[in-house]
């Protein structure tokens, strides 16, 4: 599958880690310098530009692509993205990431969207308090749900705590992709500590989704 991505912050990536692990073919676009790593996944091809302009898509003939995502910060340019994915190029599957929920209103079939996703932060406040501190959000479903992109963010009290990554004892079929600790995302390396408040993205199949949230809860390595 050919999967363009806009936008290669902390959710553009992940969802680009998974689709390469998989042996999809992913185009990351993204306008920020900061966020243009190729290092960060070299099995994707980076294009620097605009993912709204028109010439930009062309070069990278995106009407040639089965899946386009809108994963940018900037829902006015998610929008405009997926409009333009489905009126100019015939984009057979359009997945648009909502940032601000009083914008969800707007990603629907009329703008060119398929699909509408919240952020890992926008969602948990939208949810029921079940979906708290130190549970399983879950942001997306790979493969007819057969993996999830997930969110679990770690209470300030957390044993795990000053703990580095390499001690996680993950279940299997769970991989952590990326930290989200404030303003910063974290390339999760063995030996970077845990910190309380810290995001955790996760792609994990759906069995063991228990096993990681008690794994965290508990401190476990």
């Amino acid at each position: 599958m050919k999967v363009a991505i806009a936008g290669a912050g902390a959710v553009g990536r992940s969802i680009a880690r998974e689709l390469v692990d998989n042996s999809h073919q992913v185009t990351l676009i993204e306008r920020n310098p900061n966020h243009f790593d190729v290092d960060a996944i070299p099995a994707a091809e980076w294009r620097f530009g605009d993912a709204c302009e028109l010439s930009l898509l062309e070069a990278i003939h995106l009407e040639e692509y089965d899946v386009v995502i809108a994963a940018t910060g900037d829902d006015k340019a998610n929008v405009v993205l997926s409009l333009l994915a489905k009126t100019e190029f015939a984009a057979p599957r359009v997945v648009a990431r909502v940032n601000d929920p009083r914008n969800e209103w707007l990603f629907d079939s009329a703008w060119g969207v398929d699909v509408a996703v919240s952020t890992p932060r926008m969602l948990a406040s939208l949810v029921e308090e079940a979906f708290a501190v130190g549970d399983v959000v879950r942001l997306l479903e790979f493969r007819q749900g057969h993996a999830n992109l997930v969110e679990i963010t770690l209470p300030d009290n957390t044993p795990w705590g000053g703990r580095p990554v390499r001690k996680l004892n993950l279940p299997r079929d769970v991989a952590l992709v990326t930290i989200l600790r404030g303003q910063r995302v974290i390339v999760p390396e063995p030996d970077e500590p845990l910190e309380g408040g810290d995001e955790l993205l996760f792609v994990a199949a759906p069995e063991v989704e228990k096993d990681l949230r008690t794994l965290l809860a508990e401190g476990r390595g």
